[in-house]
């Protein structure tokens, strides 16, 4: 049995290929840097594997001490494989045999080590390492939109898709370029380590206005974010921290150091929205988890997501969607 005190450990595999994108490394792993001083109840315990002990950067700078692939990975682990850069600093455009060769042992090892229970995650353009070995086939995906015509060519049964951030098709997450390793590494926080978590690491990267992965819309858990005042900060780090209790504006204010007109007042002009709008935006996004991954009746949802009755959960809820909860439940849960 486990023991509920003791850390889930979660094991990090970050592949490093030649011409690493730094940016792809430094990033997603920062994420989770952030995330193991935020909370006690996940770890994120990274080890970063690759064919070379050293290899060269996208700026030239050298990166050293890469352990070799493992012959087999522990069961949960995650494998992040960073993108490379067309041309860096100091090598060019034309691939070098040995990272060429290095190219193709990673791929030969994704064939030989990626089943079923291991996460693989794709930053930018290590995507198209993925999709070599054969790992995005039949799956929805994507990849910095420079490459796009490439993953097409390597994955011809997959389904890229443009104009995202990341793309989750169960164990399969890949990203957009760059700075969007950043987005899939908070997704994956907010899952394993819930999204207070999440909201403090972005928080602490200034990463606040930024999209879920196939979401038009700004994920409801970091929408008025895009400041750097600390007591709304306080406030809202509350509220998402636990949605359904009792957040009055006095209680909000008391906790933040502020009185209640102050509040307010710095609320609407630091998010574009009341103290009372936030709180019901938090809570609705609650309700959605919970429809999209339980079978609670309304009511239930309504409870705990911290509306008085279902009838307030759905006028809450139709502020914010077209489409009414029920509706919502059966698309959501059916992935769409």
């Amino acid at each position: 049995m486990t023991d509920p005190a003791q850390p889930v450990d979660i094991p990090v595999f970050v592949v490093v290929p030649p011409r690493v994108l730094l940016l792809d490394v430094a990033g997603p792993i920062e994420v989770l840097r952030k995330a193991n001083l935020e909370q006690s109840r996940v770890r994120f315990t990274v080890t970063y594997i690759g064919p070379s002990a050293t290899v060269g950067s996208s700026i030239g700078l050298a990166v050293t001490g890469v352990a070799p692939l493992p012959e087999r990975l522990p069961d949960g682990a995650l494998v992040v494989i960073a993108g490379s850069a067309d041309a860096p600093m100091e090598n060019g455009l034309e691939h070098s045999e040995r990272e060429c060769a290095d190219e193709a042992a990673i791929v030969a090892w994704l064939r030989r080590a990626i089943r079923p229970g291991i996460r693989l995650a794709s930053i930018c353009s290590g995507a198209l390492l993925a999709a070599e070995a054969g790992m995005l086939d039949d799956c929805d995906c994507t990849t910095h939109h420079g490459c796009m015509e490439d993953l097409i060519r390597l994955a011809p049964t997959a389904r890229v898709r443009e104009n995202r951030l990341y793309v989750e098709d169960g164990e399969r997450l890949t990203s957009a370029g760059i700075t969007a390793g950043i987005d899939l590494m908070l997704h994956i926080v907010a899952e394993a380590a819930g999204h207070a978590c999440a909201v403090a690491v972005a928080r602490y990267l200034v990463v606040y206005l930024r999209r879920g992965g196939s979401d038009p819309q700004l994920s409801p858990w970091l929408e008025g974010r895009n400041h750097i005042h600390p007591v709304i900060h306080r406030a809202q780090d509350a509220v998402v921290a636990d949605p359904a209790q009792d957040w009055s504006v006095a209680a909000l204010a008391r906790l933040s150091g502020a009185s209640p007109r102050n509040l307010s007042r710095l609320f609407n002009e630091q998010t574009g929205m009341s103290v009372t709008d936030f709180v019901n935006r938090m809570r609705v996004a609650l309700a959605r988890e919970m429809l999209a991954g339980s079978r609670l009746d309304m009511e239930a949802v309504a409870m705990r997501a911290g509306f008085g009755s279902a009838r307030q959960l759905r006028r809450a809820w139709n502020r914010l969607h077209e489409s009414p909860p029920s509706t919502a439940r059966s698309r959501l849960q059916m992935g769409a």
